[in-house]
Order: structure tokens, then sequence, then C-alpha cells
């Protein structure tokens, strides 16, 4: 395998008109199940408007070309965007993490302390 871009790739993807919640999620986690894509770094789905976002790690020419394949996301509005600082999986955490203390000086140790013992906050429960 050679790296490509080395980088991260944010895809930005609205169901179109008549797909329910439930189908535009179930599509959306068969888009994110593809591996031949590259690494799924993150995802997650949209309230209101059906759709998602997938932050994908592609390591090699077949998976950036994938990106411009919609599989099971076909007539959806799609868009890719390379991101500049998460060169990789490993760097989108670090991103993150960068983020939050630069910006708003708090860790993400700090916040998990913080939080109320909620019930949907489905992390709590594997940690």
């Amino acid at each position: 395998m050679h790296a490509v871009s080395s980088r991260c790739h944010l895809v930005y993807a609205l169901a179109p008109d008549g797909v329910s919640a439930r189908e535009a999620n179930d599509l959306l986690n068969e888009y994110v199940a593809d591996e031949s894509r590259g690494l799924a770094v993150w995802h997650d789905h949209f309230v209101g408007e059906h759709g998602g976002a997938v932050v994908l790690d592609t390591r090699d020419d077949d998976e950036e070309a994938r990106l411009a394949d919609p599989g099971p996301l076909g007539g959806w509005q799609l868009s890719v965007h390379p991101l500049t600082f998460s060169l990789s999986s490993v760097g989108f955490s670090a991103q993150t993490k960068f983020t939050l203390e630069q910006y708003r000086g708090v860790s993400l140790d700090e916040l998990a302390a913080g939080e109320p013992d909620d019930p949907r906050y489905w992390w709590r429960r594997s940690a």
C-alpha cells in the first residue's frame, strides 16, 4: 500500500426527500461499514434532516478512489472534504484534543468527569 493523500476526509451526506430517518440511518451505517473506503474514524447521524457525516482515513489509491462512489448513498447529496490537520486517524483524535484545549481550555477527561449520569450517554455504559 502506498499513501496517496495521507489525510482524513469528511463526508457530508443528506438523504433525498422521502427517505425515512430509519432508512437514512441504516444506509449511512452501511456506507460506514464498507471497509473498502478506508478506516471509519468517526460518524454521526443528523437530528431533523436525514443524513449524517463520516470521517474516513484513506490509506491507498483504491480507498481514496472509493470516495467518489456513493455506494448505498446513491441519489443523496454528498460532499467530500479533505481535512487540513487530520492527516490520519490518530491526527483526527489529536485535533479534537487540541481544539478543546486551545479554544476552550478544557480536556476531554475534564468534560467526562463533569457529565451527568444520563442513560442517553451510551459511551458511559462502556466505561
